[in-house]
């Protein structure tokens, strides 16, 4: 999925909440969204799941089967905990009982397997939220959509979610969360994004838990006034490098979805050189 050109705004005179985003999400990554409070975070996310439609802009590349936590999970509806989960997972295209046996699992995995056949209306926010949890990771999502997922669940929820999420990586999914605290993940993200004004820009490495070991150099250039694509992966450290060109250092790890999103971005970057960080292969032993 790759989003060019984006912008969002509500009403036809509304201010823009985001203007300009060009971000492509690589598959099986792990993706944090930062930025202060009313910047646009949830709208973002809105519109990567699916819910909201560009005002101006496009989203290229074929729809993810899409699974979204809200910031607010409307609990007010007729089903208990257990019918709402299966109704998701037909939804999601899944068997009946397959769906009832998921639902179990989730509830069971999140603590809150006695309040199954508790209507929703009844439950408290911490379960509500279990419950909204739930719905999503059932349907195995190729892309999952977290906004502020954690809050409301107990300690050893909020582990369990952590668990869940890595397991969805690992298994192939590209997840992209928000989330309050800011240690949340710290040293699993593959990438970190913040929201600034109505643009998306890379975040610190250190906030995208960028990974230790060996790293390596990229010596890049593009067409000129064409600036890099936001959300590169591994969230690559930038310097000037003479003649208009820029070096990217970047965890070994990712340099091949880097190059890779350099190589297809449009219009594409020039790699002029690869090379390895000196020192580092001596430090990760």
């Amino acid at each position: 999925m790759r989003l060019s050109g984006v912008g969002r705004r509500y009403g036809l005179a509304g201010p823009w909440v985001l203007r300009g985003v060009d971000l492509g999400l690589p598959r099986r990554s792990l993706v944090r969204v930062e930025g202060a409070n009313g910047t646009g975070k949830s709208t973002l996310l809105r519109l990567l799941a699916g819910i909201d439609a560009p005002t101006e802009g496009r989203i290229a590349g074929g729809r993810p089967r899409t699974a979204y936590v809200p910031e607010r999970f409307p609990a007010a509806l007729p089903f208990t905990a257990a019918g709402y989960l299966v109704h998701l997972g037909r939804i999601h295209g899944l068997r009946r009982t397959e769906a009832a046996g998921r639902a179990q699992e989730w509830l069971s995995r999140f603590g809150a397997a006695e309040h199954a056949r508790t209507p929703l209306a009844e439950l408290s926010k911490g379960t509500s939220q279990k419950v909204a949890v739930a719905q999503a990771l059932l349907a195995e999502p190729e892309l999952l959509v977290l906004d502020e997922a954690w809050t409301g669940l107990d300690t050893a929820a909020r582990g369990e979610l952590d668990r869940a999420v890595t397991e969805s990586v690992a298994a192939g999914s590209t997840v992209v969360f928000v989330d309050h605290d800011p240690r949340r993940l710290a040293g699993a993200a593959d990438t970190a994004l913040r929201v600034e004004g109505t643009g998306l820009v890379t975040a610190s490495p250190a906030s995208a838990g960028a990974t230790a070991g060996p790293r390596v150099r990229i010596e890049v250039a593009g067409p000129a006034g064409t600036k890099l694509p936001a959300g590169l992966p591994g969230a690559p450290v930038r310097a000037a490098a003479g003649d208009g060109a820029l070096t990217l250092t970047v965890a070994s790890a990712h340099s091949d979805a880097l190059l890779g999103a350099l190589l297809t971005a449009r219009p594409p970057w020039h790699i002029r050189s690869l090379s390895a960080v000196p020192g580092d292969h001596d430090e990760a032993a």
